[in-house]
Parts: structure tokens; sequence; C-alpha cells
């Protein structure tokens, strides 16, 4: 039963809710309570002497989806969830919202359990059952999720004692003439529906080619920068001339028609970094990086499902 504030709430959130709200569209999307089962473990406290009680691991999952979709950091979140009237409704009008300890502490035990791998293969399954399946091909590709370099020189390692931000698994690369720093998301979208169905996170300086995400039987398209490299599926790839080898014309005109065929690939990153502001990050380890990066896919998903669903009901 709702209590007399909830109530309220709820009754002024009634008045906004006729203006639009994006957060309502995808809060039916997917079947929240399917992800239960693989994050109720996650703690040992449910005993008679477990301690106090944690928070509801749906709420969490939804919390952090919102951090990514907004680009706030858990402090900020933490006063957005007190403020803002459509994250309560997003969250179900929790009694008690959680703070930014509790959100980091949250984020660090999937990492620690690794049930981050859980809710990404959740998601895909709840696409898969609605009809969202890759039959089309996918696109592969990278971008740089950029990071603090501190104060420190760019070639000497953290180490564990270090007291600078710079992040410990960083590293650096250079693209033509600009130099990046941090990190490199590498994934594969669905062809036909625009879904990240994959993602890999690593360092910037390891180079895109050697990160194959296809599987047996599919056809993956890919860039130049993947030219030479086989891949697990049938390799739609770029050709690239070389030194005394030059593109010839049925080759300029295949990498054409894979150019075309690629060019929905962009969207999600353009998205991730403009939209969501995904594009530099505080936290200093590939881990920490890739949690992030997997809940602003899932973020990235979720408009894009609001999306099909909407083309589909005309």
């Amino acid at each position: 039963m709702d209590s007399l504030i909830t109530f309220a709430l709820r009754k002024k959130y009634e008045s906004m809710e006729k203006v639009g709200d994006p957060l309502a569209d995808i809060g039916c999307l997917l079947d929240w309570e399917r992800f239960r089962p693989f994050l109720s473990d996650m703690y040992d406290n449910k005993g008679e002497k477990g301690g106090r009680p944690n928070y509801d691991e749906i709420l969490m999952i939804k919390v952090l989806i919102l951090g990514q979709w907004y680009g706030l950091t858990d402090k900020a979140l933490e006063r957005e969830i007190s403020d803002k009237i459509s994250f309560m409704n997003f969250l179900g009008f929790p009694e008690k919202a959680p703070d930014s300890s509790t959100i980091w502490l949250f984020r660090e035990r999937l990492i620690k359990t690794g049930k981050y791998d859980f809710v990404w293969e959740e998601m895909n399954r709840q696409l898969d059952s609605l009809g969202y399946v890759v039959r089309n091909g996918s696109i592969q590709d990278a971008t740089f999720i950029t990071a603090d370099p501190g104060h420190a020189k760019a070639d000497k390692p953290r180490g564990d004692e270090a007291k600078t931000r710079r992040s410990r698994d960083g590293t650096w690369t250079k693209k033509g003439s600009k130099s990046s720093f941090g990190y490199k998301l590498h994934s594969k979208v669905d062809r036909e529906f625009g879904l990240i169905r994959v993602l890999e996170t690593t360092t910037a300086s390891l180079h895109d080619s050697q990160v194959d995400l296809s599987e047996e039987g599919e056809v993956v398209y890919r860039d130049k920068g993947y030219f030479g490299v086989e891949a697990k599926g049938y390799s739609a790839t770029m050709n690239r001339g070389t030194r005394g080898h030059p593109l010839s014309i049925q080759d300029e005109m295949r990498n054409q028609r894979i150019a075309k065929k690629r060019a929905p690939g962009e969207r999600h990153y353009a998205v991730i970094k403009r939209v969501f502001r995904a594009a530099h990050v505080m936290v200093t380890t590939v881990a920490r990086v890739h949690i992030k990066m997997i809940f602003t896919a899932i973020a990235f998903n979720l408009i894009q499902l609001r999306t099909l669903k909407k083309q589909n009901a005309f």
C-alpha cells in the first residue's frame, strides 16, 4: 500500500504524464523481473542475522541505467532521484532512494560477482523473444572512450600506491595526428534493427582488428581497420590498398557497397557520446569502464526499442 507521500507523488506525476515521459515509455519494454533470478544471490546477508536489508536488485539496475542515460555522476544521480518525479516513477516511487555510496558499491558488486554478464545476456534474450533476432548481418566497429591521464608521465605505470587519478588501465594511442588516452569500446550492432548485441571494452592501444565479435555463419560488415584479419563469421570487410597493390575499380565499388551497409552502425556511437555524454570516463580500470558501457548500451537499446515499437505501430 502506498504511503500518503507516495500517493501524492503519483497524483503529481499524472499531470506531468500528459505532456509525455520517455522514461515511462521504456519502463514497460522489458520484463524486469526476469533479471531478478540472476541477481538475488549477489549478497549473503539475507538470513536472520544478515544485517541491514539490501536495496531491491531491480531498483538498482534501473538506477544504473538512469545514471548512464543522463550522464550523471553517482552523487548527481542521488540528487536527481530525490528531485525528479519522472525518475521516481521509473523506479516505482521507492520509499527510500539509494545514496551515491550504495550506487557505487552495487556497481562494484556486479563487477566482483560477474553478474553484469547475466544482465546483458538476459537483455539479449528478451530482444530475441520480441522478434528482434539478428538475420541480415551485423556491423562491427570501435570508438575511443577517453580518460584522464593525470600529471604523471604517460609511460609511467600507475602502480597500486599511486596518488594521482590517472587511469590505472588506460593507454595512449594515436590515430592520424591525434593522440588519445583511455579505452576503446568495441561493439557489434544488428544491421536490420540497429540494436547493440555484443560489446567489449579494451585499452585504447589495442588495435580494432584484434577484437572479433562475429559468430560463425553470420555476415559481419567491417571497415578498413580490420583488413587482412579473418573473422569467425563471413567477413564483409572493406579492402585497403597496400604498397604495390592499389585498389582496383572492383575493390572501390565493393568498399562503397559495404560502406553503405555499415552506415547505420555509426548512430549508436553518436547517441552514446552526444546524448549520454559517455565519451569520457572518470573511473580508472577496464572493468569499471566496461560496466558503464554495458549500462550505456542497455540505455541505447531501450531508446532504439522504443523507436522500433512506434514504427511497428503504424
